[in-house]
């Protein structure tokens, strides 16, 4: 350990000598060199030499760690702690570094190593590359080989793309509903797959067998047989897919066959092929299975056996619940008159979600144009169009259902029908309670309850205006049934004031001015009819009629040419065309349209 030694401090300092030569000589002692540095006699240094020698990839094989070279000098000891191992070659600090001199000490790496990997100070037109990829790349790539076509696994490829082809031109002619060209293109396609098997045979090739095209062409066989009603032929195909064990999951295929027996009328085969298609699916499957098990449930409908229907359908709920399997379930309750399970299956047809967007959310925005824009491209789009028409699916089945269990729920259809209608207002399909109570109007009407039914519709006078609209064109009807045209008009009118573009308001106002012969003025709301909704059957059947009265003939037959394509096998269209025929002296044509 060092201490400070203040009474060594001057033993070190030293002082410039006055006087002589050395006084005047300001550069004097700079050209004193320590013997370690000096490079006169490396030439003659036999360690400096014999590493020069040996530097350019090689080290001294004789060399060990912590050993002197073999012949070298021992270390001498100079001045400051300098050590040098063989006189002149390494030389080491007091703290035990490296010096910059060449040579080697013991326990120290050599100083051969300094010629860089890949890299030399002379000029070399060769680059690095360790992975010799240039020799590769720039050697020519081998050519393809040509397909010999007279091989065989190429003649048994082209075999077997000529069936994929005809499978695939089968399943497109039915999907056009071309059935019959579907059958004989499928048929086409199991004669070139049975070619194809005999092929593999002759060239013995039977254990490459593309079992996937097989099954295709057998199944697709089978269905086209059964789209062209030819049960027995569709019935033996699957049979034979069926009973093959190469094909692992063709016992599904059997509730294609209960589907068969099902059209034959054979109810009990039929349940028995979806019982066995039904073990075939695991049940992970979970929708497949739902849709077997209705096939069940309905099969015990037709056979009467309502309880077992009834366990069927509960099932399905408990599981997955759709609208289909609760309205069904509701029927059958309602076979069985079974009061307290009608409610509460109502009930639950009732919240059952429906999952579509709601008619909201398409409305525009003014402050935002871009999302106005959007909203207005996604209004009439094919998603849009599909919730639509699964929305009016749900709400036929809630309007039937509360037309069917109306009368049987309560004592009377009234209190029944009242019932419905307070649990529809609870539930999230509140729209359809208005369209229920005018159901309810029609009802009194179908059990000749006049009053009750003019009542009813009386009640949305001050209601929402598409809905007054349409009860106010009811009530019109119904006067003029009763050769009241002065209430009939009334109503007529309230109607177009509530909803100006009402096709049925509109011909109910031409019915009145048609009734006090004011037919110039009937012919014009029959056309606004017309225009709110072409397809209006009433408007172009009276504007045939008024037309006629009016004299205008051949107006009257375009009206009646263009209902007749509405209604094919009308009596009275055919026989208004056969008597504007007649008018207009065409007795050929008038026969032809009478004998329709």
């Amino acid at each position: 350990m060092a201490f400070y030694d203040q009474d060594n401090v001057m033993d070190n300092v030293r002082f410039a000598m006055g006087g002589g030569e050395a006084e005047g000589d300001m550069y004097s002692g700079y050209n004193e060199l320590n013997p370690a540095l000096d490079t006169s006699g490396l030439e003659n240094d036999e360690g400096y030499q014999q590493a020069v020698r040996t530097s350019y990839g090689r080290r001294l094989g004789t060399q060990t760690l912590g050993r002197a070279p073999k012949g070298a000098m021992g270390a001498v000891n100079v001045g400051g702690g300098i050590s040098i191992p063989g006189g002149r070659g390494g030389m080491t600090s007091s703290m035990g570094r490296m010096a910059t001199s060449g040579g080697e000490r013991p326990g120290t790496a050599s100083l051969t190593a300094v010629h860089a990997a890949g890299y030399s100070s002379v000029g070399s037109s060769r680059q690095f590359d360790p992975l010799n990829q240039g020799a590769r790349s720039s050697a020519a790539a081998p050519a393809l080989e040509k397909r010999d076509e007279d091989a065989p696994e190429e003649k048994i490829r082209q075999l077997e793309k000529k069936v994929a082809s005809a499978v695939e031109e089968s399943c497109w002619s039915g999907r056009q509903g071309n059935f019959q060209s579907a059958l004989e293109k499928a048929k086409d396609a199991g004669r070139k797959e049975q070619a194809l098997r005999r092929q593999r045979e002759q060239l013995n090739m039977s254990e490459t067998l593309n079992l996937d095209l097989t099954y295709s062409v057998l199944l697709n066989l089978a269905l086209q047989y059964q789209n062209n009603d030819m049960f027995s032929e569709s019935l033996n195909a699957y049979q034979v897919l069926v009973r093959n064990k190469m094909f692992s999951h063709a016992g599904r295929l059997k509730v294609n066959m209960g589907n068969i027996c099902y059209r034959q009328h054979d109810l009990q085969k039929a349940l028995k092929f979806y019982r066995m298609a039904l073990d075939q699916v695991p049940n992970t499957h979970r929708e497949i299975r739902v849709k077997i098990t209705h096939n069940i449930g309905i099969t015990f409908v037709k056979l009467g056996q309502y309880s077992d229907a009834i366990t069927t359908f509960e099932h399905i709920m408990s599981d997955r619940a759709n609208f289909v399997t609760a309205f069904n379930l509701l029927l059958c309750y309602y076979a069985l008159g079974d009061r307290e399970k009608m409610k509460m299956t109502f009930q639950m047809l009732l919240r059952i979600p429906l999952n579509v967007d709601d008619d909201d959310k398409f409305i525009p925005h003014i402050e935002d144009r871009r999302g106005s824009l959007i909203l207005e491209a996604t209004r009439n789009d094919r998603l849009r169009k599909q919730d639509q028409r699964k929305r009016g699916v749900v709400e036929r089945y809630i309007k039937i259902g509360s037309r069917v269990i109306g009368p049987a729920v309560e004592s009377s259809f009234a209190a029944g029908y009242d019932w419905c209608v307070e649990q529809v207002k609870l539930s999230p399909y509140v729209d359809l309670a208005n369209e229920l109570e005018i159901d309810k109007a029609f009802m009194y009407l179908k059990h000749k309850e006049f009053a009750l039914a003019v009542e009813t519709l009386r009640s949305f006078e001050k209601r929402d205006s598409k809905l007054a609209s349409a009860a106010a064109v009811n009530l019109s009807s119904i006067y003029y049934l009763e050769n009241d045209l002065e209430q009939c008009d009334r109503y007529a009118q309230l109607a177009i004031d509530a909803d100006h573009y009402n096709p049925g308001a509109l011909v109910m106002k031409g019915n009145c001015l048609f009734e006090r012969r004011k037919y110039d003025q009937a012919k014009e709301c029959y056309l606004e009819a017309l225009r709110s909704e072409a397809s209006c059957i009433e408007g172009l059947y009276n504007l045939g009629v008024v037309n006629k009265q009016l004299g205008m003939l051949e107006e009257s037959l375009e009206a009646f040419y263009k209902l007749h394509a509405i209604l094919r096998n009308d009596g009275e269209v055919l026989y208004h065309i056969g008597c504007l025929h007649e008018a207009l002296e065409l007795p050929t044509q008038a026969t032809e349209w009478f004998m329709q």
